[in-house]
């Protein structure tokens, strides 16, 4: 069985635990207010998303762009609920969108843990980014690409495919199952890291889950550590401890000022730290001492594009 289908597996089991009524209400929510808003084919396949422009933007400045990747067995919809990153773009003024992975002959996923079926969602990210700028007066040195769990794998796939156009990636709970070494790019690209020492579906520390038990996930810190040699930075990362259960570690002197900073969460779940809370049977707490849309919104307003 492919790692996608146990991450759709997983995702169904999550579902099943919100209450009935819950869920009634929040497929309601998601029909009426929050569906896909826009389509396109990509390679014949109709492929959808959900776009948030605020009522903050002006059309006559340049604003950038957050891309925002669901979970797999989600949907956009799912995602702008769960990461909450929306109220970040009211204030600041930028542009969100919630892409759809593939549904193919079910729920939806990004085809990270299989190079030949990866090319359409990198296709389809690439499309999007083209379709945006020529509707939207988008700020073509601020694109960035984020997301949870498989939708973190995923933004760590465009860190390697769209390096040109991605200015710096955020992973929360990051799914990885594509190996370090399948990236063959080279050019410093800024990430930012939120993952749970208590991740029971990506363990912190690597290894199989309930989620994949047949193909181990890489150790987060090991992974952070080899991308901050990607970056050219300094061996030894500075710590610092920004609240009661939240460690910072950030790899500085990078080339570029391409740094690299990875939030532990110390007793965190397979969650969004501050953003939407998911069933804490199946995924464990969701943090709330910090905001990581917030802090990623930081990390990435520092990081515009460096061209090659």
């Amino acid at each position: 069985m492919r790692v996608d289908r146990k991450w759709i597996l997983a995702a169904v089991l999550t579902l099943l635990a919100v209450p009935a009524g819950v869920a009634l209400m929040g497929g309601v929510s998601f029909h009426v207010a929050n569906r896909s808003n826009r389509t396109m084919i990509i390679g014949g396949r109709e492929r959808d998303y959900l776009l948030y422009v605020p009522t903050s933007y002006d059309s006559t400045k340049p604003a950038p762009l957050v891309i925002s990747l669901h979970g797999a067995g989600l949907w956009g919809a799912a995602q702008q609920e769960i990461s909450q990153w929306n109220r970040v773009a009211d204030r600041e003024a930028f542009l969100v969108v919630y892409p759809s992975g593939d549904r193919g002959s079910g729920l939806r996923v990004w085809h990270t843990d299989d190079d030949t079926r990866l090319s359409p969602d990198v296709y389809f990210i690439a499309a999007l980014i083209d379709t945006l700028e020529a509707q939207y007066n988008i700020d073509r040195m601020r694109i960035y690409a984020n997301g949870l769990s498989n939708g973190g794998g995923m933004s760590f796939v465009l860190s390697c495919t769209l390096s040109d156009r991605i200015a710096a990636v955020g992973m929360v709970g990051a799914a990885l199952t594509l190996p370090w070494q399948w990236c063959s790019d080279s050019h410093p690209v800024p990430a930012i890291w939120f993952h749970g020492t208590a991740d029971a579906a990506a363990p912190y520390h690597g290894g199989t889950s309930w989620v994949a038990q047949t193909r181990p996930f890489p150790s987060i810190p090991k992974f952070v550590a080899n991308w901050s040699r990607r970056n050219q930075c300094g061996d030894t990362p500075v710590d610092s401890v920004v609240a009661a259960d939240i460690t910072r570690s950030e790899y500085t002197q990078c080339a570029d000022d391409a740094t690299v900073v990875l939030y532990t969460i110390h007793g965190g779940g397979h969650t969004w730290p501050g953003g939407g809370l998911l069933p804490e049977a199946w995924v464990g707490p969701t943090n709330r001492e910090i905001d990581a849309s917030r802090l990623m919104w930081d990390f990435f307003s520092a990081h515009p594009l460096r061209r090659h």
